[in-house]
């Protein structure tokens, strides 16, 4: 009789137990493998296949072409200014290596000279896009700007070489920005100016 009764208590916490680790389980979950991170192969097709969806024609709505000149519009002030302070660590992001070479070149050629460049931006008058094309993964963006600007370059000795101190004048210039769309930098390159 007593040998029933001990089968019976390892029976009875054994359903006990059972019990509660079904509880516990529909509480808490079970490990299915997943931990919730997407590994980056997976996450570049999805961006992938996304933006060839999105991207199957070549035309931008309004709001994506505004949104693109107002960027590009700062990148243009941006730009100017920092080539007249000869400030290339402000630069080296917004340019691509050749565009960046001939800045660094000329910003390197007036210090040489011993000459300095002072600019005032006044504004940006207008700003279009003059084009839009789609290269495999990369967009291009042609913008016609028209600017105030006053500048002029000086010697060693404050003497003005070129320019007017006191002149507004119109700037127009086109330029072209790129990005490749799959890349996760969110920067658009200069990569060609035309005066």
């Amino acid at each position: 009789m007593n040998y029933s009764f001990e089968y019976i208590d390892i029976i009875l916490l054994a359903m006990i137990a059972g019990f509660i680790f079904l509880r516990l389980r529909g509480i808490l979950g079970k490990r299915t493998g997943f931990d919730g991170k997407i590994s980056t192969e997976f996450k570049q097709e999805i961006q992938k296949k996304t933006i060839k969806e999105n991207t199957q024609n070549q035309t931008l709505d309004d709001s994506e072409k505004l949104k693109f000149l107002n960027g590009a519009k700062a990148a243009y002030e941006m730009i100017i200014t920092s080539f007249a302070k000869g400030d290339k660590n402000i630069l080296k992001p917004l340019l691509n290596k050749e565009i960046f070479q001939n800045f660094s070149e000329e910003i390197d050629q007036r210090k040489k000279n011993k000459v300095k460049s002072e600019l005032t931006f006044i504004g940006i008058k207008s700003a279009e896009i003059k084009n839009f094309e789609k290269k495999d993964n990369i967009y291009i963006f042609t913008v016609d700007f028209i600017s105030e600007i006053i500048s002029c370059i000086k010697d060693k000795d404050n003497k003005v070489l070129s320019g007017d101190p006191q002149k507004v004048k119109k700037v127009y210039d086109t330029w072209k920005f790129s990005k490749n769309i799959l890349s996760n930098n969110p920067n658009w390159y200069l990569i060609e100016t035309q005066a």
